[in-house]
């Protein structure tokens, strides 16, 4: 069941994150919105309690883990648990190797990996203590294959997917916390902005799909996740859109 629970959501200012904040909101969940853009934060609240939800924000950049520990520490102390915590912050700058964007690598390093153990490190001393919880990865296809000038962000999303089951095979079995990880296609969302070599941009829309997957989409696939009985487990999902060839 998602009602009542507490679920942090990060990268929650938009696409993926704020699709699903709203979602989980209306099934009754309590929700904790963060990301670095508070004022889109503070937009997406007042839409949900206007709706008749429950849900606060905390800015925090997911690649400081003292932000992140100061997230987990205000969900606790505003709700009293987190159930769920839901890693979706990430960047996607893609480039050719030869172009050295030394920068660019460092911060997919720090958000899209490190991100993701500083939120796992804030959320599993309250899950022990709770003997219940239930971390949600959100990865990319590209965490399965890897595309051209997609090098070093796929290198991020197969971390991930090595963490993710790594927290599953030590948690689950003794401190009852579920692990999902959910990899993407091609979304409609705000993570193209941000790459600066044209070349690798060229390449990415010479493989866009037709009708790309929507924010909502990936939502559904988190509610589906936490929504499951506690006896089960979404290990993994993999979504693409149906003309999504690769």
């Amino acid at each position: 069941m998602v009602s009542n629970k507490v679920v942090v959501v990060t990268g929650a200012s938009s696409g993926i994150g704020q699709a699903a904040a709203v979602r989980l909101a209306q099934g009754g969940a309590k929700v904790v919105l963060s990301a670095r853009r508070e004022e889109r934060l503070k937009e997406t609240v007042e839409q949900i309690t206007r709706a008749g939800g429950t849900a606060s924000f905390f800015p925090a950049d997911i690649a400081d883990k003292d932000q992140v520990q100061a997230l987990a520490d205000y969900a606790v102390e505003t709700y009293g648990r987190i159930d769920v915590w839901v890693n979706n912050a990430g960047l996607m700058p893609l480039s050719f190797l030869n172009k050295r964007k030394l920068d660019e690598w460092d911060r997919m390093v720090d958000v899209n990996i490190k991100g993701v153990l500083y939120g796992i490190a804030a959320a599993i001393p309250v899950m022990e203590r709770q003997q219940s919880g239930h971390v949600i990865n959100v990865s990319s296809v590209a965490g399965h294959r890897v595309g051209m000038a997609g090098a070093v962000y796929s290198g991020t999303k197969f971390a991930v997917r090595a963490i993710t089951e790594g927290l599953r095979m030590e948690l689950s079995p003794s401190a009852n916390i579920r692990t999902t990880i959910i990899s993407p296609g091609m979304v409609q969302t705000e993570l193209t902005s941000t790459i600066t070599d044209e070349d690798a941009l060229s390449a990415l829309k010479s493989r866009s799909t037709e009708q790309a997957l929507t924010g909502d989409d990936i939502a559904n696939a988190i509610f589906y996740a936490i929504e499951q009985p506690d006896r089960v487990a979404v290990n993994e999902i993999l979504i693409r859109p149906t003309s999504q060839p690769s």
